[in-house]
């Protein structure tokens, strides 16, 4: 990863939620349709493996994405996302909502975007994150910059980084190595 500034792991400590964008984080930002015009797209499961774990340590996981699509609410249902909203034209609208309801600081959460629509919100949150395949102008304004491309485990990284910074990764990992398979 490249920390774009100084106090990324101090920022990192005080994280409770972390937000993302679909199109370009959790996935690669490519839209396939077939003949029948049925949309299709490709989730990395360890991004997704990491959200229970976050939640069962008390973090708010939520994605806000601007684009309208079934496939899309399913794998937000899929993952039981604290909070989502789609179709949205206006993100930090939609972030303000959700700091409201969680009863949230800009400090306390953490948001991966890649383009345009998510700067308002890059800008102005604890944490900010982007992919390493995001334009040059969105890396500008954000404090890490993730060593994989949309949708290759970009969230996976911020939230390990998180947890780790928080002293909470090796915790997660050791009690996973403990779990007793004969129930």
């Amino acid at each position: 990863m490249i920390f774009k500034k100084d106090n990324c792991k101090q920022k990192a400590q005080n994280i409770k939620a972390i937000i993302f964008d679909i199109d370009g984080v959790m996935t690669d930002g490519g839209i396939i349709y077939d003949d029948s015009g049925l949309e299709y797209k490709r989730y990395n499961v360890k991004d997704g493996q990491i959200i229970s774990h976050l939640k069962r340590l008390g973090f708010v996981v939520a994605a806000i994405t601007g684009r309208e699509s079934d496939v899309v609410k399913n794998r937000c249902n899929e993952l039981k996302l604290n909070f989502h909203k789609h179709g949205v034209k206006d993100k930090l609208v939609e972030y303000t909502n959700f700091k409201k309801e969680y009863n949230l600081e800009d400090s306390q959460i953490a948001y991966i975007g890649d383009d345009i629509i998510d700067l308002s919100i890059l800008v102005r949150c604890g944490l900010s994150a982007t992919p390493a395949d995001a334009r040059e102008y969105i890396k500008e304004n954000v404090d890490i910059v993730t060593s994989s491309k949309g949708g290759e485990g970009v969230f996976r990284d911020i939230a390990d980084f998180v947890l780790d910074s928080q002293n909470l990764l090796e915790k997660l990992i050791n009690d996973s190595k403990k779990v007793d398979i004969n129930g």
